[in-house]
């Protein structure tokens, strides 16, 4: 079986920490993962419980899962593009500071982060702001990759377009700590033709260099090419296709950067009223390359037994 980076998003809790965050990966049949250090609506955040870390790198290492392929989220409510409440605009800053000493705590060294949106204040401005805070929160010289993600343009986004990453990324002094997080769903609602997505990445390469992609979300989508609608679905049922994802996630030129699920959870009928990952079936479809049409009732069947 070819080899893959591939993973999905877990969850991270206060009591198991990293190790909990692992355990769940390792479920799924995942040799990465991506979590968020908190609830990602809030910037409540709790103690790093360094002993959970160190028993999560243990094991990472008994199962070779490499820490350097784990990615952590920023919480998706911090907006850098927006500054005309100065003190909401320097508190971002300082939370985000906050979250790449927490990801240095837990050795992590890349963290993906949606760039914001200038919320009428005008495209030009929002980069600006954008670049300002990314310059003051990366002043250092070593420390975790701010991996910039691409966005699908929904309202007054910014990152839906190959020229405002880059625009973003060369306004940065400090250019070994900023990279890109593709996101697949993103990429088509934003309207690039990810099908042919040799083309795509030979546009990237050319605008920003292929070298900045550091991680990649793989997700379908509900909605049309261009719909700036940000509407994830699950592997082979939205408008990419499986076959089209395949294709990206097995890319040769990318082989080396991490792949992330976002799926949507499945809920179960009969009433159970929660929803449940797909991630196990999707990764095992992913590893084998074909399509398992029973997705939906395989995921629903599983935890029903729990």
């Amino acid at each position: 079986m070819e080899k893959v980076i591939i993973g999905s998003h877990v969850s991270f809790n206060k009591d198991e920490g990293l190790l909990g965050c692992t355990n769940e990966a390792l479920k799924y049949g995942a040799n990465t993962f991506m979590f968020y250090t908190g609830a990602p609506q809030n910037t409540v955040r709790g103690k790093i419980n360094e002993t959970k870390t160190e028993e999560a790198k243990n094991l990472m290492k008994e199962h070779n899962i490499d820490i350097d392929n784990v990615i952590i989220h920023a919480p998706y409510i911090i907006n850098l593009a927006n500054n005309l409440d100065k003190e909401k605009y320097n508190f971002t800053i300082k939370f985000l500071n906050q979250e790449l000493e927490r990801a240095k705590s837990l050795c992590i060294n890349k963290i993906v982060l949606h760039p914001g949106s200038h919320v009428n204040l005008g495209e030009e401005k929002g980069l600006k702001n954008i670049i300002n805070a990314l310059n003051i929160i990366l002043k250092e010289k070593e420390g975790p990759i701010i991996c910039l993600e691409t966005m699908a343009g929904k309202g007054t986004e910014l990152g839906a377009t190959f020229e405002q990453l880059k625009t973003i990324i060369d306004g940065v002094s400090n250019k070994d700590r900023i990279g890109v997080c593709l996101d697949t769903c993103h990429l088509n609602d934003a309207g690039y033709d990810i099908t042919n997505f040799d083309k795509l990445l030979d546009e990237f390469d050319k605008i920003i260099g292929i070298n900045k992609i550091k991680c990649i979300h793989i997700n379908d989508s509900k909605n049309v090419k261009g719909a700036h609608k940000d509407r994830h679905e699950n592997i082979g049922l939205g408008t990419i296709g499986f076959d089209n994802l395949i294709k990206i996630i097995y890319n040769e030129k990318l082989k080396e950067v991490p792949k992330i699920l976002e799926t949507p959870f499945i809920s179960i009928a009969g009433g159970h009223d929660r929803t449940y990952p797909p991630y196990k079936f999707e990764i095992e479809m992913i590893k084998r390359k074909k399509y398992n049409p029973n997705l939906l009732e395989d995921t629903r069947n599983y935890y029903r037994k729990f």
